[in-house]
């Protein structure tokens, strides 16, 4: 394809991959597109492991990676490590007593503490941690490092630029695209509100084209809703030059979801991918769950700010649902396209669907613009 992602990075189709899975970024890299590694849930112990791993089996095939970046709220790492001084004892005392009256057994004596710091250890979500992660993948031969929650650091582009990595970052309104191009960045990714994860409140629709001329000449990338190839022939059309896609890869065989996430995945609706605060502090599109219900009920405390109501969840919450698998309870970030994933396909196949069903769109307009 002649786009002018595909000629930035050297890749036949212009199929983004965001995953925290590194089988799928392989897999997207290998069959044409380009995979890009999710680090947010990572130590950067972690980082070097999984990109050691990509290394050794991704060949000469582009990658990247995605991290959390966050510019309005201070640095609190240094205090994530003490649950007991960082999360309100309110809010403490509201998720164990919703967990104990559901029937969810508590972590087990005397582990407790020493599980939720090991769990804890792999949330990265202040600039600190992420520029420690940006670091360590770095010394890898990473092309691409794209931005979650705002403009990446001047600085970090320039030292990118200067070792041939491109740099690139999401935006859910026109003004923080222009924001990232003053930044230095190589392309945007317009994110519509469709989308799974932190996202904003513009639909694919009316977003893509907004951004795509606020920005131009600058590449965009379309992101939220993209599940199937009519959805990326609509962002060609609407002047984006490829997609950025997430959810789409959880239904692989290769994802990282455990079965009986990915079974729910399959039972539910495109209403169930709801956006919620409680799960990181910011508005963040997930499964609906009985955690996040509770915060919607009368009497709930608001939901703390970020990134403490993301340690609270994963501390005093998801340590003890996901040892059990209490289904009611099971959530994962997943955007609305979840209501049209009903089975587990390969990662390849994916790939080849997204270009048929292209295909087959440009074929319908052609002929629907046609003289004869």
């Amino acid at each position: 394809m002649k786009s002018k992602m595909c000629a930035m990075f050297g890749v036949d189709v212009p199929i983004f991959a965001f995953s925290h899975c590194r089988d799928v970024v392989v897999e997207v890299s290998k069959a044409g597109g380009m995979g890009v590694l999710g680090m947010a849930r990572m130590s950067p112990e972690r980082v070097e492991e999984e990109l050691n791993w990509i290394d050794a089996h991704i060949g000469d095939k582009p990658y990247g990676i995605d991290v959390l970046m966050p510019s309005n709220f201070d640095d609190s790492s240094a205090q994530k490590y003490n649950p007991d001084e960082l999360l309100p004892k309110e809010h403490v005392d509201f998720v164990r007593n919703m967990l104990d009256q559901a029937g969810v057994p508590p972590l087990p004596e005397g582990e407790a503490d020493q599980i939720k710091r090991e769990i804890v250890k792999g949330i990265n979500f202040t600039p600190s941690e992420s520029l420690a992660m940006v670091e360590t993948a770095m010394r890898h031969p990473i092309k691409l490092i794209v931005n979650a929650l705002g403009s990446p650091p001047v600085e970090l582009v320039e030292r990118a630029h200067a070792r041939g990595i491109k740099v690139g970052a999401l935006a859910g309104k026109p003004k923080h695209a222009i924001r990232h191009r003053q930044a230095g960045c190589d392309f945007v990714v317009a994110v519509g509100t469709e989308a799974g994860g932190h996202t904003g409140e513009v639909s694919s629709m009316v977003l893509w084209p907004s951004i795509v001329d606020a920005v131009a000449p600058l590449p965009v990338l379309g992101a939220g809703g993209v599940g199937r190839g009519r959805q990326m022939a609509a962002a060609l059309v609407l002047g984006c030059e490829g997609v950025w896609t997430g959810s789409l890869w959880l239904k692989t065989v290769q994802s990282e979801v455990t079965p009986e996430i990915k079974q729910k995945m399959f039972e539910a609706e495109a209403t169930d991918a709801i956006l919620t605060t409680s799960v990181t502090g910011k508005p963040c599109r997930t499964l609906r769950n009985r955690f996040s219900e509770a915060y919607e009920a009368p009497g709930a405390p608001a939901t703390l700010p970020a990134p403490t109501q993301n340690y609270l969840w994963w501390q005093e919450g998801r340590t003890r649902v996901e040892r059990v698998r209490a289904k009611e309870f099971l959530t994962y970030p997943v955007g609305q396209i979840v209501g049209e994933m009903e089975a587990e396909i390969s990662v390849r196949e994916v790939v080849y669907e997204l270009l048929n069903e292209m295909l087959e769109s440009r074929e319908r307009l052609d002929d629907l613009l046609s003289d004869e």
